[in-house]
């Protein structure tokens, strides 16, 4: 059974501190607890000084004199241990937090979540909220501080007088008042998280080195700052609105302590006057009733640091449940294993899928045989459906309707993790990892990522030695100018090595190339494929491999042994080169376009 939402945020914020540094979040406990406590405590040795002056005895006044003097060493002491505690346990948290979610959102399966704007929302308001999240415990440690500190002043006030503990509860309506700021402000950034994310998205746009070329051309600096205020002052005339509502009712609860202040004063001189109450108790009220509007002012923007942080944390949860629910959801019943090589092939049995949020489907009722041991090349106008398939393939996203099969196996038998390590891919979007070029390439398969001789040879296979020829520390060339001492590449040098890649794996299952060429010339080009054609006549041989190739160009395609051409997201047509001309169909028309515009 599940705990309550706040209750599971709370364990959460305990479970990050714990993981991450256990000793010190139990000091930073203890020293804050202790700090807090040994302020008011103090009063009692003005009450005893006082005491001792109006009864001239030296004794009593030397006990409050070394009272006062050791709380107030005690307390700077454990201020001092508390601050440094915590500091060095904020950076162990932030580690593991960031070690957590990387965990996290990599760890879920498929890609679905990236397209989802309520996953998109609760992200933005876990990145704006890190600081707070990075740092659970502290909120946790400081508001029981906070609340032994006001406790602690009730037993002091009730030894004067039972009547003068309603000073610390007329000062409860301030707190709750503080906290419901709080949270109004925290639903506040909830709504505004979109926002957020459009007014960081106009930043970049100004600052990426990808867009750089097209503001300037376009002159598009006024209107994006422009666009960026008036989102910016939609946000804060919303803020100021509640923050006007907020200070209003600050000013009443704290109005009302006053009020109750005055007239605990007034009890205790009644106390006094009447001989019921020493002078010292007089001191003793009059320090503690100026300390409780510090103290409660502390519990009340601590218990409000401690609902912000639980606010941002349940975000946290919600990821977690969301990831836990999509790793079950992945994982199969009666999981099944991989086939050591392909005999029959892939089979698409009225497969249909719909993206996230939407109900028009990009793809309905495909029947589709991809055989083993075979090049099949995927063709089709923009948005036909060709990436869709590829993802569908990859597992990604799962079918909407119908299934896949891997030689008769049903692909939700085999666990994703399993299926994915038997297949390779080079994708149009293709990551530039700016690692040394060796692990640039080498990730593709990570057992031999150290192996210089192995991503050798998957270049050659790529038809990407003339990179590695232009880098002048060779395969041990640091990518990319983001680092000191980092090479740039070009797009096409990019592509040649995320291709590289995808040739690591000796022995694939599936060989996924989509668009493969897109930032490459026409010589390289069909340099490019006929290191395909050679790589796929190998891959058949050893594990009968279905090698996928997805481009716009016809030139290129026709030596795939079968073409499948996609249209409004069902097959249209499926053959050889030769056999789809012959039909003087989509593909034909489509094909003499492109041979008449190189013509």
């Amino acid at each position: 059974m599940k705990l309550p939402s706040f209750f599971r945020s709370i364990h959460l914020m305990l479970q990050l501190s714990l993981r991450a540094d256990a000793p010190r979040s139990l000091g930073s406990v203890l020293t804050a607890i202790g700090s807090m406590i040994a302020l008011p405590l103090r009063t009692l040795g003005l009450k005893l000084v006082t005491d001792g002056i109006v009864a001239a005895n030296p004794t009593t006044i030397v006990t409050g004199v070394v009272v006062i003097g050791g709380l107030q060493a005690l307390s700077r002491f454990l201020m001092w241990a508390s601050f440094n505690l915590r500091m060095r346990m904020r950076e162990n948290t932030q580690v593991y937090l960031d070690s957590y979610l990387m965990e996290l959102t990599a760890g879920i399966s498929g890609i679905e979540h990236h397209e989802r704007p309520e996953y998109l929302d609760h992200i933005e308001v876990i990145r704006a909220e890190r600081w707070a999240i990075a740092n659970p415990f502290n909120p946790i440690s400081w508001s029981l501080a906070s609340a032994f500190q006001v406790l602690s002043a009730f037993v002091l006030l009730a030894g004067v007088d039972l009547r003068l503990i309603l000073l610390p509860i007329a000062g409860i309506p301030a707190v709750v008042a503080t906290v419901h700021q709080q949270r109004v402000f925290s639903r506040l950034r909830e709504m505004h998280a979109e926002t957020n994310r459009r007014l960081r998205h106009l930043q970049d746009l100004t600052i990426q080195p990808a867009t750089a070329k097209e503001i300037r051309i376009y002159e598009l600096i006024g209107t994006l700052m422009q666009r960026r205020r008036e989102l910016f002052d939609g946000l804060e005339q919303d803020r100021v609105r509640h923050e006007l509502v907020s200070a209003a009712w600050l000013l009443a609860t704290w109005s009302l302590f006053s009020l109750c202040y005055i007239a605990a004063l007034g009890v205790t001189l009644a106390l006094a006057r009447d001989q019921r109450a020493s002078p010292g108790s007089v001191v003793l009220v009059l320090g503690l009733g100026s300390l409780l509007i510090g103290q409660l002012s502390e519990l009340a923007y601590n218990v409000a640091w401690l609902m912000r942080t639980e606010r941002a944390v349940a975000k946290l949860v919600w990821l977690v449940d969301y990831a836990a629910e999509q790793k079950h959801a992945a994982q199969p019943r009666a999981p099944v294993g991989t086939p050591p090589r392909l005999r029959d092939g892939i089979r698409f049995t009225d497969v249909a899928f719909a993206y996230p949020g939407t109900e028009r489907p990009v793809m309905s009722g495909v029947n589709l045989l991809l055989p083993a041991g075979k090049t099949i090349a995927i063709v089709g106008n923009n948005g036909a459906g060709k990436t869709t398939l590829v993802k569908l393939l990859c597992r990604l996203y799962e079918p909407s309707a119908g299934r896949i099969t891997v030689d008769g196996l049903d692909l939700q038998q085999i666990p994703p993790e399993d299926w994915r390590l038997r297949m390779a891919a080079g994708f149009q979007d293709f990551a530039r990892l700016e690692l040394v070029a060796r692990e640039s390439v080498g990730v593709g398969d990570l057992g031999h990522v150290h192996r210089a001789d192995v991503v050798a040879d998957a270049l050659a296979r790529a038809a990407a030695s003339d990179v590695r020829a232009a880098l002048p520390d060779d395969l041990e060339t640091q990518l990319g100018k983001t680092f000191e001492g980092g090479v740039d590449l070009s797009l096409g040098q990019w592509q040649k090595l995320a291709v590289g890649r995808a040739m690591m794996r000796q022995a694939p299952l599936v060989l996924i190339l989509d668009e493969p060429t897109a930032s490459l010339d026409a010589p390289t080009e069909h340099a490019l494929f006929e290191h395909f054609a050679r790589a796929a006549s190998d891959y058949s041989a050893t594990a009968g491999t279905v090698t996928l190739l997805v481009s716009h160009r016809f030139s290129t395609v026709r030596m795939a042994d079968l073409i499948i051409v996609i249209s409004d997201g069902a097959i249209a047509e499926r053959g050889t080169h030769e056999e789809l001309l012959a039909t003087n169909g989509i593909y034909a028309e489509l094909y003499q376009l492109q041979a008449r515009a190189y013509a």
